[in-house]
């Protein structure tokens, strides 16, 4: 077998294992360690395998995540760039569906701002002022990411080919047009149980949630997946992740944007 046949083998036997893990509950060790180092690409071709393989079982594309939008979370995986990850209709949460206990491996919540399109993106060398003229609305978002790698130990390759360490994501019901707000500026306040658990400022995503999206769309040209208008694009933490645990409650206030309220169901 050619270099080539094998390391496409390897790569879609690292992408069924994510696969396994996630179906049995029981996350793996790092993948990285059977990965070339600094292969990002192999990274997004196991992504990509997995991708193809939720699509054939007819799960429907929904929308993408941009990842790795905070500059600290950057330099702790020694990159300079984000990451992105697919998102299927079944990731959405219904508003008020509580989040069963393992749905999430090693679950975690960030609140983030979601972006929906009313048109295509198909030019390559899109604006800022072309993205803002593509969005339909933004609404308060949070995001339950997991980690289908063993105790979260994960570098970038893992996170890449893990699907960006997604989970599922809820999305506020009150949309907002972008010229009623200043999404740099907005602030973010997390409460658990009234206490004060993750605050944060749209600034904190690549110095405006909308730098994150329009990474994202030219990104998404690149690698032959265009946004589509309906598309959801979850732009990036406004502040850190928090560990979440059966029974826990949420109550995510992004300013302009509006609260969500986020249940993960009791054992």
């Amino acid at each position: 077998m050619a270099n080539d046949e094998l390391r496409l083998a390897n790569l879609a036997r690292i992408a069924a294992a994510l696969r396994k893990a996630a179906a049995d509950g029981v996350p793996i060790d790092p993948v990285r360690n059977d990965i070339e180092a600094g292969d990002v690409e192999a990274a997004y071709l196991i992504q990509e395998f997995n991708t193809r393989h939720a699509l054939e079982e007819g799960r429907r594309l929904v929308g993408r995540k941009v990842g790795l939008t905070s500059k600290t979370v950057q330099q702790q995986l020694g990159v300079d760039s984000p990451d992105f990850g697919m998102l299927f209709a079944d990731m959405e949460l219904a508003p008020d569906e509580a989040v069963a206990p393992g749905r999430v491996l090693q679950a975690r919540a960030e609140a983030e701002i979601a972006v929906i399109l009313e048109k295509d993106i198909s030019d390559a060398d899109i604006t800022f002022s072309g993205l803002v003229s593509a969005v339909a609305y933004v609404l308060p978002a949070v995001e339950i990411v997991g980690s289908r790698i063993r105790n979260w130990d994960i570098r970038l390759l893992d996170t890449v080919a893990d699907n960006a360490s997604s989970g599922l994501y809820a999305l506020g019901t009150e949309p907002r047009k972008l010229e009623q707000l200043d999404l740099r500026l907005c602030g973010m306040v997390m409460e658990r149980r009234g206490e004060v658990v993750s605050l944060g400022v749209g600034a904190a995503c690549l110095g405006h949630p909308l730098n994150a999206a329009l990474w994202l769309a030219r990104k998404m040209i690149e690698v032959g997946r265009p946004l589509k208008a309906g598309d959801v694009i979850m732009t990036g933490a406004l502040g850190p992740m928090v560990p979440v645990l059966p029974g826990d409650v949420l109550q995510t206030h992004i300013a302009g944007l509006g609260t969500l309220r986020t249940v993960f169901a009791a054992i």
